[in-house]
């Protein structure tokens, strides 16, 4: 993997993992229109890590309430709300791979992206708070995380359009579904690190320090930015052109799967 390989991914990364455009989506097609290299399980963990902590930075004083006072019922909808990802990643990961290496799966998932981002946008009477979330919203919005395991289906499309079905208002949706985030990622980490240990002689041949570095910094800016402009565009309801550009890209793959095969 080259340096200019290397920051390619992350700002994919970073970019589409807060934008509801999906991230596995985007770094799929990023492989196959770009010509990269599958990136190593160690450049996976660490880009995931450069997506994690512009979260934390920007809903940093949240954050550190739910370290402060754990036991609270913010920590425990997170908790509700990350049930459902966990046993689709624990027991059904054989069928997420399989999906990936399909791209008519992809452009279905893109399909399903968009549509749910222009529903998104029709729902206005959302006024819940925060504190007025309920358990069963959290494993509502819990269940369409679990759905966008499957690549082109965004985490962060999925999960605010969730929130807003619900009656949740826009800010505290997306609130809710970036911190939501949190628990995700660290469960993907874990996971990924688990796979790294079990075949680490493999993963950590031929290790770039320099384009980890980049891999991670790219993803941390990009995924700054990408978080500070989806809190702006879901206030204004201006989900629909992200929908626009996902069925576009569905589109363009369906054209080229049958021009080319």
């Amino acid at each position: 993997m080259t340096l200019l390989e290397a920051i390619i991914l992350g700002i994919i990364q970073g970019l589409s993992e807060f934008l509801p455009i999906s991230s596995s989506g985007h770094l799929a097609l990023g492989h196959l229109l770009f010509g990269l290299e599958e990136e190593g399980l160690f450049f996976t963990v660490v880009i995931h890590i450069g997506t994690l902590i512009p979260v934390v930075a920007v809903f940093w004083q949240d954050v550190w309430v739910l370290i402060k006072r754990p036991f609270q019922k913010m920590t425990y909808l997170l908790g509700v709300a990350s049930l459902p990802i966990a046993v689709v990643g624990l027991f059904l990961r054989d069928v997420v791979g399989a999906a990936f290496v399909s791209l008519w799966a992809l452009a279905a998932g893109f399909v399903v992206t968009g549509v749910v981002l222009l529903i998104s946008d029709k729902l206005r009477k959302t006024t819940k708070t925060s504190e007025e979330i309920t358990y069963f919203d959290a494993l509502f919005i819990g269940a369409a995380q679990a759905v966008a395991i499957f690549p082109g289906i965004s985490r962060s499309g999925s999960t605010i359009a969730a929130a807003l079905a619900r009656g949740i208002s826009r800010e505290a949706a997306v609130k809710f579904a970036f911190l939501m985030s949190i628990p995700a990622i660290l469960g993907a980490l874990l996971i990924q690190i688990i796979d790294l240990v079990r075949d680490y002689s493999v993963a950590m041949q031929d290790i770039n320090f320099l384009n980890l570095g980049a891999g991670m910094v790219a993803a941390m800016v990009s995924g700054y930015f990408a978080i500070k402009f989806m809190l702006a565009a879901v206030k204004k309801a201006k989900l629909r052109y992200f929908a626009y550009y996902v069925l576009l890209l569905a589109a363009a793959i369906a054209v080229g799967m049958v021009i080319f095969n």
